[in-house]
């Protein structure tokens, strides 16, 4: 990696402002409800105080529409902080983000000390990547670590701005993120296979082009298999279709075989009457999809044919869910899918999202290589994009 990362600055009586990605979900009661993004930045945070820096964090949280809104403040997360790193993490409260008052509080910072900056969403400026801001920001500190993986796709001020103006580095999960990521697209252990699921092959046209230059197998389930059987002349009842990609299903079903992937199909679904949890549902084969049912879910023999697949890689991909896996009746597949890359003794890599969630869901997180923390910017990363909030990051 041609950037610089943590190590490769002393921090000692620095003030280092770091941005993070602390847009968690929250209850009704502003109770946070799931904390990994807090928790995974501790790496970082602590290398920092120990190493003697003044650390002054930021985030953005939800989409407060560049205004200040007690809704979206980042107060809960400063107490969640607290707890986690045991000791007192001061919240910057103010409307503006950056102020003479946070200033003025920033200068009373002593080494090892942390602090937390209000939403960097209430600036408008925020997402338009204004210079004001981003000077703003970048006047309250010496360095700048960008460790948000989930935002990097987007340039704003405080990701893509302040790089612009202060000495910089990427965090620990940033360069986690990518190492895993690129080695993957770039240097894998082969068979590489992908797994790409979820609703539309529209979402995921770039991720499948790029895909189909790295990968020896491609498996597709999700809502977005029904397009590429229609593509192969198949009914689909009333399942999830794109029929303005019918052709481009077939484009890349031909790309695939130019290319030498195996792009695999499911051969059996389940259908349901309805789009509900509690209606009627069977398994049948692809060929005989009623035309007033719906396929929500991968059938048992697709199963077991993706998990053969599976089993013989050494690495590999997943992106986006088998079926309806909010739904329990309509989960198998997802599950299946999950429990099979644990079990797997390659490198497994999830992209995030939904299928991110459905392993946390599985109690299986912790047996696969690497979940990334941003499902769009990892999307872009399997596209072959490169990253703005990455790229604008210190040279070594």
């Amino acid at each position: 990696m041609n950037k610089k990362t943590l190590k490769d600055y002393d921090y000692s009586g620095k003030k280092v402002l770091v941005r993070c990605d602390f847009n968690v979900p929250m209850d009704e009661n502003l109770n946070i409800t799931d904390d990994i993004r807090i928790t995974s930045s501790l790496p970082t945070i602590n290398y920092l105080i120990e190493n003697g820096a003044k650390v002054i964090l930021m985030s953005h949280l939800g989409r407060p529409k560049g205004e200040a809104n007690p809704k979206y403040s980042l107060l809960p997360v400063a107490k969640r902080l607290s707890e986690l790193l045991k000791k007192d993490v001061l919240f910057a409260v103010d409307s503006m983000v950056v102020s003479d008052k946070v200033k003025e509080m920033i200068n009373t910072l002593k080494d090892g000390d942390v602090a937390l900056l209000e939403n960097t969403r209430y600036r408008k400026e925020e997402e338009k990547n204004g210079e004001e801001f981003a000077k703003d920001l970048a006047s309250l500190g010496d360095l700048y670590v960008n460790d948000a993986f989930g935002t990097s796709h987007r340039a704003h001020a405080s990701n893509v701005g302040i790089s612009n103006i202060l000495p910089s580095a990427v965090g620990f999960l940033v360069e986690k993120e990518i190492e895993v990521m690129v080695n993957a697209l770039e240097d894998p252990k082969r068979p590489l296979i992908a797994i790409i699921g979820g609703a539309k092959v529209s979402d995921k046209i770039g991720v499948i082009e790029n895909l189909l230059n790295i990968v020896d197998t491609l498996l597709v389930g999700g809502g977005m298999a029904y397009t590429f059987l229609k593509a192969k002349n198949y009914g689909v009842g009333q399942s999830i279709l794109e029929q303005d990609k019918v052709d481009l299903a077939k484009d890349l079903m031909h790309m695939a075989v130019a290319q030498d992937v195996s792009l695999v199909l499911p051969k059996d679904v389940v259908v349901a009457k309805e789009f509900k949890n509690d209606t009627e549902f069977k398994t049948v084969d692809i060929d005989k999809i009623p035309d007033d049912w719906m396929g929500l879910d991968i059938g048992e023999e697709t199963i077991k044919d993706f998990n053969d697949i599976i089993a013989d890689a050494k690495t590999i991909i997943w992106n986006g869910p088998m079926g309806v896996f909010e739904m329990d009746n309509f989960s198998k597949g997802t599950f299946a899918i999950a429990k099979a890359l644990a079990e797997s003794t390659g490198v497994t890599i999830i992209g995030g999202g939904d299928s991110a969630a459905a392993v946390e869901k599985a109690g299986l997180a912790h047996k696969i290589t690497h979940i990334s923390t941003g499902g769009g910017a990892s999307l872009e990363l399997l596209e072959g994009k490169e990253l703005p909030g990455i790229e604008a990051i210190s040279n070594r």
